[in-house]
């Protein structure tokens, strides 16, 4: 009996590890920042409780493609004091893999009329949808903006599952092999090309080893994808990935055209089309 009764108090203290150590008892999701030599971590239920937090209407939500509702924290104040020169940019790590670039000017010196980054926060009692076509939802941090038409802000600078916040040097400063032929005059619409790609494709992509993210492959090695797509493919393929080819686990969904006109998918291409004949050894 006294064995039966050891063994039955064996498996009530089983019972009660596996529950304590659940998902209820999970470690809460955080955020770290880490600018200027300064390191911060800081907990949904303190971002949720900050003084700085606001209620904010989002109307169209790049990620949902509808009006959202979120309690978030504007970036200016989360970042308030930490010393960061406006030459330089924030990256917004995301679990993916995913590294949002975002300007630093814009993102900590507001105005009025411009448009205002926050980062929102999914409060664990009432979760967010699951984004379109997929089961997990835009948190738990997900920068989202206010007015972005005032001020150009593109798609890929609404990061999701945002995990950190760091500043980092501006990418041709950083990645010298980014660059375009120093010949090229100024005003080249391939200089526009590189801009948008920096924005728009590093947030997922190398070239030619340079970036921060791993999520997509490098675009210039081993080859360049001008050298085995025919141009109007290609710029299908950027358009609408699914529509050229399709793969397992496939997270390239494409850029809908209030994202990114058939003009800049061109001036994109033409950037790709110099960087081909510009590689260089990661």
């Amino acid at each position: 009996m006294a064995l039966v009764i050891r063994h039955l108090l064996l498996l009530v203290g089983i019972s009660f590890v596996s529950i304590i150590s659940g998902p209820a008892f999970a470690a809460a999701p955080s955020l770290t920042i880490e600018i200027g030599g300064t390191t911060r971590s800081l907990t949904r239920d303190e971002l949720l409780n900050s003084p700085a937090a606001v209620d904010i209407d989002v109307p169209r939500d790049i990620s949902y493609g509808r009006p959202m509702h979120y309690r978030a924290v504007p970036m200016d104040i989360l970042l308030e004091g930490l010393d960061l020169a406006r030459d330089r940019i924030l990256e917004a790590v995301a679990s993916d893999g995913f590294i949002g670039l975002l300007p630093v000017d814009l993102v900590l010196h507001p105005s009025p009329v411009a448009a205002r980054a926050y980062l929102a926060i999914e409060p664990a009692h009432a979760p967010w949808p699951m984004l379109p076509g997929k089961a997990v939802s835009a948190g738990p941090f997900y920068i989202v903006w206010l007015r972005p038409e005032a001020s150009g802000i593109r798609s890929e600078q609404w990061p999701l599952f945002v995990t950190s916040i760091r500043g980092a040097d501006s990418p041709a400063k950083r990645w010298p092999a980014l660059g375009v032929d120093p010949a090229l005059p100024s005003d080249d619409p391939i200089r526009a090309g590189q801009t948008l790609f920096v924005t728009q494709c590093l947030v997922c992509h190398k070239m030619n080893g340079a970036g921060s993210a791993d999520v997509g492959p490098d675009l210039n090695l081993p080859e360049n994808p001008t050298e085995y797509f025919k141009p109007a493919t290609l710029a299908r393929y950027i358009r609408l990935p699914a529509a050229v080819r399709r793969w397992p686990k496939m997270q390239m969904s494409g850029f809908a055209a209030e994202a990114m006109s058939d003009r800049e998918i061109n001036l994109i291409i033409a950037y790709l089309q110099q960087m081909a004949g510009r590689k260089a050894a990661p």
